[in-house]
């Protein structure tokens, strides 16, 4: 049987080109100040910092903001804080994560937790949510300042709940989505949600804004579950089957773990529950998920998702801002062919 999520090593980037076109002057505004507020006297601190926000991260989540402020008309300034802000805030939780998933890759590099400790990772990553609670008071919009520190609480929460559920192969399909709503799609609906309110637009629209952010990250990072296990290091930016390797319960494994026997259930308890990886487990966790569907599922999980974001823009007349931002989903789920 072939592999269930077939990827050519060619990036789908082509969806991105509308709304990079679009937003290329402001995000280079966004990047001016990235560069600026990294900046410390504490020379270790721009080190780790730009280790990893120079390492070729497509800026998504700033991007989402930017866009959501052209979508709503907005003149003024402010989203370029704002923009630099998720930026940080989604940085900070990237260092976190390395540490306490012990991982040495990331974005197809060493992780700075290997070249300058897990101490250090986790300091200047406080360092970076310091300097983006700084540029959101700057702007003045308590509104903002609201939605985004609330949402750095959720991504916090959601990291708990994460390793709460890590090697529960007994993990819900429910509860691992709660914890993919908090730990990714949160930053993803702040980050859209920021620009209509810059904008004071109407409730509705600011609504509509946050479910597209909320549905598109949902789908993101299902579509990374599976990437996971049916991708490359060089599309991942980090080892294949890494999520395999660390014991955590993604929704790959909770639909192989459901619709399997009791002897193949058995396999994900030894692999993931008590971490007992031999040669060739990996190889058959993918046969499992094969057998039963389950990256193809979590593929058309991502696009069900993919589509409900796509119909959270239909409040909004046509335009180039629209397109792109529907392009982006398109991207999202394409990175799974």
């Amino acid at each position: 049987m072939g592999v269930v999520v077939p990827l050519d090593e060619k990036p789908k980037e082509a969806e991105l080109a509308g709304l990079m076109a679009l937003t290329a002057a402001d995000l280079e505004r966004v990047n001016q100040t990235i560069l600026s507020r990294t900046g410390s006297d504490v020379t270790m601190i721009p080190e780790v910092a730009n280790h990893l926000i120079s390492s070729g991260g497509k800026r998504l989540r700033p991007l989402l903001t930017i866009a959501m402020a052209g979508i709503c008309d907005y003149r003024g300034e402010g989203h370029i804080k704002l923009a630099a802000s998720v930026e940080f805030m989604h940085t900070a939780t990237l260092l976190h994560d390395d540490v306490v998933d012990q991982s040495d890759m990331r974005r197809g590099k060493a992780a700075a937790r290997m070249l300058w400790g897990n101490e250090a990772s986790v300091l200047v990553g406080d360092f970076l949510l310091g300097q983006a609670f700084k540029m959101m008071v700057e702007v003045g919009s308590l509104a903002c300042l609201d939605v985004l520190s609330t949402a750095a609480s959720v991504i916090a929460e959601g990291e708990v709940m994460q390793l709460s559920a890590a090697k529960r192969t007994d993990t819900s399909e429910d509860e691992y989505l709660a914890v993919i709503r908090a730990k990714t799609a949160a930053l993803f609906a702040a980050a859209s949600e920021v620009g209509p309110i810059l904008a004071i637009r109407s409730k509705a629209e600011i609504a509509a804004c946050r479910s597209y952010g909320n549905n598109l990250g949902i789908a993101f990072q299902l579509i990374d579950d599976a990437l996971d296990y049916g991708g490359s290091s060089a599309k991942l930016g980090k080892n294949v089957g890494d999520d395999f390797r660390e014991g955590k319960i993604t929704l790959p494994v909770v639909l192989s773990f459901r619709r399997g026997s009791e002897q193949e259930r058995d396999f994900w308890r030894r692999t993931l529950e008590r971490s007992e990886i031999q040669d060739g487990d990996l190889e058959t966790a993918l046969a499992t998920m094969r057998r039963h569907r389950a990256l193809e599922d979590t593929v058309e999980r991502a696009r069900h998702y993919g589509a409900m974001a796509r119909d959270a823009l239909e409040l909004f007349p046509a335009s180039r801002w629209k397109s792109a931002l529907l392009d982006v989903v398109d991207f999202c789920i394409s990175r799974a062919h």
